[in-house]
């Protein structure tokens, strides 16, 4: 297991990325590891800049960290009868570009898929899209929420059975329990669900 982040470091990295990171995420950062055990990201220093990076794949996971996420509630994609823009239907790219824009401002309110989901760090990709997301900025900091757009579900909170909001902590120590190679400390399982 990789090593915490020392104070300096934690401070270097919310220097980097213009936001003070939850502080059950801190706490976890600061006394247990900079991850990089599954299903978390590993926080690692790359060319002299500070990355969250999959274990398995190297991808960078934070998106736009510094800006609010836009949700307070579950959010899916709306109604509309008119499908996104092709690049072949425009005779040029910075028409099609254009009328992309214009369709993601318009038809579903972000400026881009990105913004769906901005503020956040996605700390377990769950394969095929589907990602467990961590609330960095923005009303719902600290929270923890799953994202199933990749089969046209909703960006919602992660919920226990009582209905409460989950944040990182509860979320992690669950994770662990259900995935321990060790029966005996696996927990009862609560069903997470959707709100609304």
């Amino acid at each position: 297991m990789p090593p915490p982040l020392s104070p300096a470091e934690l401070a270097e990295v919310e220097a980097q990325v213009e936001v003070e990171l939850p502080e059950e995420y801190r706490s976890y950062l600061l006394q247990i590891s900079r991850g990089g055990v599954h299903p978390l990201p590993e926080l690692r220093r790359v060319d002299g800049r500070w990355r969250w990076l999959l274990p398995y794949c190297g991808d960078d996971v934070a998106n736009g960290l510094d800006r609010p996420f836009p949700h307070t509630e579950a959010w899916n994609w709306p109604d509309s009868s008119e499908p996104e823009p092709l690049p072949e239907d425009y005779p040029t790219q910075e028409e099609y570009e254009a009328a992309e824009r214009e369709w993601w401002r318009d038809k579903v309110g972000f400026a881009d898929e990105w913004a769906i989901t901005q503020g956040t760090l996605v700390v377990h990709d769950r394969g095929c899209g589907f990602q467990t997301l961590l609330v960095v900025s923005g009303a719902a900091r600290g929270t923890m929420w799953f994202d199933d757009r990749c089969v046209d579900g909703p960006v919602r909170p992660v919920l226990d059975d009582a209905g409460r909001r989950v944040g990182f902590a509860r979320w992690y120590r669950r994770y662990l329990a259900e995935h321990s190679l060790f029966p005996s400390f696996r927990r009862r399982r609560e069903r997470w669900s959707a709100s609304g």
